[in-house]
Formats: C-alpha cells, sequence, structure tokens
C-alpha cells in the first residue's frame, strides 16, 4: 500500500487510471455519491450481540429454544459450530433465519474440544467461560489478531472461581485452555475499564452454578449498556440478575434457564450506519423493529446524532433520523457505545468545528486498532487528525478520493463508506470483510438510492 499512498500524497484528487491499476491486485468496492438524499425504510440484520447471548443460554436452557430473526454472519457462525463441537444438537437455518438450539440445562456434552473462533471476541470470550462448566479439557483459538486480543482478565476471572484457566502462549492472549470439573461459584475482583464481555461472560454461566457468581467491580464500569443488555436477554429467558450501582453485580446460582422461541432484535450497531447515512446526506432513514423497547445500548448513538443537529423520532419498534443541513461538531464520551466510534469517524469531517471522541482506549485491542486505524485513513483522505491514547479529535474538510484500508475489520469498511455517500472517487478495500457480522451491507446499502 505504501507505494500508492505515495501516489496519492503527489497526485491528489488526480488518481482515475492509477485507482483501477492498483485495483486489479486487490478486491475493491467503489461508494458512488447519492444524487440525492434518501428517504428510506432500511432492515438490517439480527443482533449479533443478542443472537450469540441467546444462543449460549440457549444451550444452557433446560431443552429446546428457537431463535427467530438470527444473525447469519461469520460471528455466529463461529458460536454455532463451536456449540456443536461441545456435542449440543443445533440447526441454524439461513433461508429461514432460525437457529434451533436443545438446551441441556447446564451440563456441557463433551469432555474435551478443539475450538475456532476466527476474530469474534465474543464467541471467544463466551465460550471460554462456557466450557469452564464442563468437566475436561478445552481449547479455543482464532485468527492471528485474535491471539493479540487480551483475554487475561476473564482467565483471572476463571481462576478465582477455581478454573484452570491459562494463555497457552503466557501472553495473557488466545490461544487459551480450560481445564475444569465445573464451576460451583464464589466471588470475583475485576476491573471495570475493560471489555464487558468478561463481566457477560462470566454473568451468562452463573445461573448453571450452584451458589451463583458476585462480580466486585474494580474502579468505574465503562460498558453499562452491554452488561444491563446480558441482563435483560439472561432475564428473557428467567434468570434473576441485580447489581448495586454497578460497583457490584449478582447473580444467583441453582437458576434453571427456560426454553423458548426468542425473537432477536435487529442489529443496532448496523442501524447506526444508516442513521449515519441519513445524518451526512441530509436524508431521512427509518428501521423498523428497532425503538424504545431495544435492549441494546448502541441504539444511543442516534442521540449522538440528535445533538449533532439531527431529527429524531424514537418510538416503541422504530426510530427514524433525519439529517440537518449541516452536522455540528461534538465533543463525546463515546465509550459506552464504542462500536459505532467508527461511524462517527466517518462522518464527523463533514461537520462545521471539531469531533473529539472519548473513552476509546480499549478498541485498540479490538479487531484492529480503532483509534490508529481512521486516523490513518482519514489523514490519507486529507483530513486532519489529532490522535491521543484514549481518544482522537477530527476536523473538519473535504476529503479527496482515495482508497481506504478497511485492515480486515468489518467496521472501518461499513462506517468509512459512509464518505461515498458525499464524496466521489471513495474505494473500500476487502469490502468481504463486512461478513463478520453484515454480509451484505453494500447491497442493502445502494439500496438508499432512488
Amino acid at each position: 500500500m505504501s507505494n500508492f499512498r505515495s501516489k496519492t500524497e503527489s497526485k491528489n484528487r488526480n488518481l482515475r487510471t492509477e485507482h483501477f491499476a492498483f485495483m486489479s491486485d486487490i478486491k475493491t468496492v467503489e461508494i458512488r455519491p447519492l444524487s440525492e438524499p434518501p428517504d428510506a425504510v432500511v432492515s438490517v440484520p439480527g443482533s449479533k450481540s443478542d443472537t450469540n447471548r441467546a444462543m449460549l443460554i440457549a444451550a444452557l436452557a433446560d431443552g429446546p429454544t428457537q431463535l427467530t430473526g438470527a444473525l447469519f454472519s461469520d460471528d455466529t457462525r463461529y458460536m454455532s459450530a463451536a456449540l456443536q463441537s461441545l456435542g449440543f444438537d443445533v440447526d441454524a437455518r439461513s433461508d429461514a433465519g432460525t437457529i434451533g438450539v436443545n438446551g441441556l440445562n447446564g451440563r456441557i456434552p463433551a469432555g474435551s474440544a478443539d475450538l475456532f473462533v476466527g476474530n469474534a471476541g465474543t464467541a471467544m470470550r463466551f465460550l471460554t467461560a462456557l466450557t469452564a462448566l464442563g468437566s475436561g479439557t478445552y481449547r479455543i483459538d482464532g485468527v492471528e489478531r485474535m491471539r493479540e486480543r487480551p483475554i487475561q482478565p476473564l482467565l483471572d476471572g476463571l481462576s478465582q472461581l477455581g478454573v484452570k484457566a491459562a494463555s497457552e502462549r503466557n501472553n495473557g492472549c488466545p490461544p487459551v485452555q480450560i481445564s475444569s470439573g465445573g464451576v460451583p461459584g464464589g466471588s470475583v475482583k475485576m476491573a471495570g475499564d475493560q471489555s464487558s464481555q468478561y463481566f457477560s461472560a462470566l454473568m451468562l454461566i452463573a445461573p448453571c452454578t450452584s451458589s451463583g457468581i458476585t462480580i466486585d467491580v474494580e474502579g468505574e464500569l465503562v460498558s453499562r449498556l452491554f452488561i444491563d443488555m446480558t441482563a435483560a436477554v439472561m432475564h428473557r429467558f428467567g434468570a434473576e440478575v441485580s447489581h448495586e450501582s454497578y460497583r457490584r453485580i449478582h447473580v444467583p446460582g441453582g437458576q434453571i434457564y427456560k426454553p423458548m422461541e426468542y425473537a432477536v432484535e435487529p442489529d443496532a450497531s448496523a442501524a447506526s450506519y444508516f442513521f449515519a447515512a441519513a445524518a451526512v446526506t441530509g436524508g431521512r432513514v427509518r428501521v423498523e423493529g428497532l425503538g424504545t423497547n431495544s435492549a441494546q445500548g448502541d441504539l444511543k448513538f442516534v442521540d449522538v446524532l440528535e445533538t449533532m443537529g439531527c431529527k429524531v423520532v424514537r418510538e416503541a419498534w422504530a426510530t427514524e433520523v433525519t439529517g440537518p443541513e449541516q452536522l455540528t461538531g461534538i465533543d463525546v464520551d463515546m465509550s459506552p457505545i464504542s462500536d459505532t466510534a467508527l461511524t462517527l469517524a466517518a462522518i464527523a469531517p463533514f461537520a462545521d468545528s471539531p469531533v473529539t471522541m472519548r473513552g476509546l482506549a480499549h478498541t485498540r485491542a479490538q479487531e484492529t486498532d480503532r483509534i490508529s486505524a481512521p486516523s490513518s485513513e482519514l489523514r490519507r483522505l486529507g483530513i486532519c487528525v489529532d490522535e491521543f491514547l484514549d481518544r482522537m479529535t477530527i476536523y473538519p474538510g473535504t476529503p479527496i478520493e482515495g482508497v481506504v484500508e478497511t485492515y480486515d475489520d468489518h467496521r472501518m469498511a461499513m462506517g468509512f463508506a459512509l464518505i461515498g455517500l458525499r464524496v466521489p472517487g471513495i474505494f473500500i478495500a476487502n469490502p468481504d470483510c463486512t461478513a463478520k457480522t453484515f454480509p451484505d451491507y453494500f447491497a442493502r446499502l445502494s439500496h438508499l438510492r432512488k
């Protein structure tokens, strides 16, 4: 990419020929600007977070559960395949959007398994906790990027519960090995300024322990919205969860998850791209099935857009965003909804003043470094960015044409495609990486055209 970058810097906008020469070596998709603002009702896939939580709980429930409206993507397929490797009966039908799981009331059938989860962080963390309920030895691994993503806090938490949980390379990252004879329950101390998935993983298995699990949070719990979501899904399956101002989380043991027909919500993170499309073009986008009754914290992204000048209509089961003539700059803590930070980064250059996003230190260890990557790509497109350890400030400007590197990060690809709705000559490299959570994203984005 370095040769292409130097050409971009030297020839600025005059790159049409070079684009096509470069694209002969890599796969890209061109995002063409909209000829007029969209006025659309958009459907988005089922929630990844909801699907994976519900699948895991279904495996622990006492009988068969049917998920409807489930997401079928790389992440959920890894979870489904792992459950099957652990001995669960899983019937996934992508054409119908259903996943059936026959739960065994907290019992893990397989006494050993070697599981592979790609770059699915949710699956890695949740399965690490799930296998601790088993009786045997289990190994969980992923792609090279997954082997760089931290998991030590969860391993430490399981160790406090008497489980032998270790990083195979002793570096606090996968592959992990779990040797267990079950989890009776107990107390865990865990720092609050890290991934909510560590907390959710322990919460999800806690009802199946005999004495329950209490998590004492050290410091402030920064990802409260995802903790609330986990608790909401557990509650739908009949489990109780309580907390003391998020300083202590308690899940009683001896509970039984009830099998049920479970309707998965549309994905709020996926919807953020379409809400942002309305914001950056001055159009209107409505998403059905996702409203004030939603348990997903990422829907609060529309609050950010509202502060930037958008009109937001909130209904029980729908949300609608209309963009203004000009977005205004904002200084915002994105830690509660950090999965939408790349969405905001993509539209930030079109605001009338700088956009500062704070609370992002933990995103450096996600699918890619989600502070460094967007900063690099915005600079490549001619936008001025200040990058710090835990935040970034993006200054107003008109992006130039170019190829956006996505670092095999689905959210980079989906977020930065929004720039192309306003700017000609924007190409997204490796667009297939969106298969992680939103396989037909670019097709649905094209539906914004009238």
